[in-house]
């Protein structure tokens, strides 16, 4: 009995022994089954890991080999890519060079088989041998894939239906689709129907442009999805620009798509400019560009006959887009045409030529001081008590000198300032500067005072000069003054006396 006890014992020792030997090779020997998910057109990574124990184990000489199963049981399973320990790597022709294992990442136990782009066609179970030493490490990964196709092909252009479908490789019933824009749980609407497996959106706008995901739930309760990244060919900014412009200043018509051309692959794009007039489409002008997404229209001065609508219309590959702008221009018309005169009623009209129905103005003096500047507001919620100053018409009762200068009409949306128009008053006989009120009283006093000095110096003169011209003796007043002849008057009489004495 004790021999047979000792025999029992020695046994079980052997048996744990072989255990601890054995038994842990063969749990790390064959790693279970993993099941990785990937989009079409996109990477996926096979993960396949040694333990931290046996990277401590791993010596310089290993070697790595992925192979793909077969679509049948029956069916031989096939190399994808074999790496040894020198770096050499062998690849299977129809992969190339879509796969690939880090051979820097060989050394840290890391083995996982990287594949970009995924195809459809590249779903199956994949298994990985890793061999070092006498050993051997086994890892088993299936890829699914999930594809998601876009109708038509891209570019997508604003307006025109499409259609995203979603489906994958699962083997199950597929029970419900959903899709997430944004984040966001999109309902089935007018706007979104989904209907097995495909959302069908009938009208893109540029708002449905981002990133869209699709969960797709099969029969065995099984949840996948995936994500893609609408773009939509369009323009920037609202779906109906208006472009305010003041008369006699240039204006700019915006035409600037969304993407870049190069983003789907279109080396050159077209922009034609035309004006609608009568029911006719006028020509303006076309630009080509490669490098950019921007095709403005620039009017150098525009006026009133230059409002209206304008279309931009570009070609990227074979499709064309169109966006029309419309022009409004603001016009300041005075009641008064010309010089303005002193204290007359002046009302100064700010008008738009294509008024959306959200417009209101603002008036403002720019030659104003800021702190003495004040503003006119033409509208009812502002000037309640001004009944003439209601709406787009700013009216000043009497002008005076101090309202010479620039008055701007300023137009006003929802959105903020939307343009502006300047007016210039002149007024007649205008002052370049007026003396201050508190020195008039001082002046008229000055310019009196100066004339009455003047008018006493003139009289005073008056007087002394009267006074010189009177004699010095009064009593010869009544003397009679005797004229005595000259002397040569005296011998030319003589000698007349002489010559009738001798005849």
């Amino acid at each position: 009995m004790r021999s047979v006890s000792l025999v029992l014992f020695l046994s079980l020792i052997l048996l744990a022994f072989n255990a601890g030997h054995i038994l842990p090779g063969v749990a790390e020997g064959k790693s279970r089954e993993q099941k990785v998910w990937a989009r079409a057109g996109s990477s996926a990574v096979l993960p396949c890991h040694l333990s931290p124990r046996k990277m401590k184990q791993l010596p310089e000489k290993t070697s790595v080999l992925w192979k793909r199963h077969g679509g049948s049981a029956h069916q031989e399973p096939h190399m994808v890519l074999e790496m040894d320990s020198s770096g050499l790597r062998k690849t299977a022709l129809p992969m190339r060079p879509r796969v690939s294992v880090q051979h820097s990442a060989l050394r840290n136990g890391n083995f996982s088989l990287r594949i970009h782009p995924v195809r459809r066609e590249d779903a199956g179970l994949y298994e990985a041998q890793v061999a070092y030493n006498m050993e051997s490490h086994s890892c088993q990964v299936e890829l699914g894939v999930i594809t998601v196709t876009l109708s038509p092909p891209s570019p997508v252009v604003e307006n025109e239906p499409l259609l995203l479908s979603c489906n994958s490789s699962h083997w199950a019933n597929l029970l419900e689709t959903r899709w997430f824009h944004n984040g966001r749980l999109v309902p089935t609407s007018r706007t979104f129907c989904s209907l097995h497996g495909t959302l069908s959106i009938p009208r893109p706008a540029m708002s449905d442009a981002g990133s869209w995901r699709c969960q797709l739930r099969y029969s065995n309760n099984e949840i996948v999805s995936a994500m893609y990244n609408l773009k939509i060919l369009g323009f920037d900014g609202p779906t109906n620009p208006v472009v305010y412009a003041a008369a006699g200043s240039a204006a700019d018509l915006p035409c600037t798509l969304s993407y870049l051309p190069s983003a789907f692959g279109v080396k050159m794009v077209t922009a034609h400019w035309s004006r609608l007039a009568g029911g006719r489409l006028q020509d303006r002008g076309t630009s080509q560009n490669s490098s950019s997404r921007s095709f403005p229209f620039r009017l150098p001065a525009v006026g009133p006959g230059d409002a209206g609508q304008y279309r931009c219309a570009v070609s990227v590959g074979s499709k064309t887009i169109r966006r029309d702008v419309t022009l409004s221009v603001i016009t300041v018309t005075p009641s008064i045409q010309g010089p303005v005169s002193e204290g007359s009623r002046l009302l100064l009209i700010c008008s738009i030529t294509h008024p959306q129905g959200h417009e209101f103005f603002q008036w403002k003096h720019l030659n104003s001081a800021p702190t003495n500047s004040k503003l006119a507001v033409a509208t009812s919620h502002h000037l309640d008590g001004h009944r003439s100053q209601i709406g787009p018409t700013m009216e000043i009762p009497q002008v005076s000198q101090k309202d010479t200068g620039t008055w701007e009409c300023s137009v006003y949306g929802p959105e903020g300032r939307l343009g502006a128009a300047e007016y210039g008053l002149q007024i007649t006989g205008a002052q370049v500067s007026n003396p201050p009120t508190i020195f008039s009283g001082q002046v008229t006093f000055g310019l009196m005072l100066t004339l009455f000095f003047l008018l006493t110096v003139c009289v005073l003169a008056l007087a002394l000069r009267k006074r010189a011209r009177s004699p010095a003796f009064p009593g010869l007043e009544g003397m009679v003054a005797v004229t005595v002849p000259r002397k040569k008057e005296m011998e030319e009489n003589q000698k007349e006396k002489i010559q009738q004495t001798e005849c």
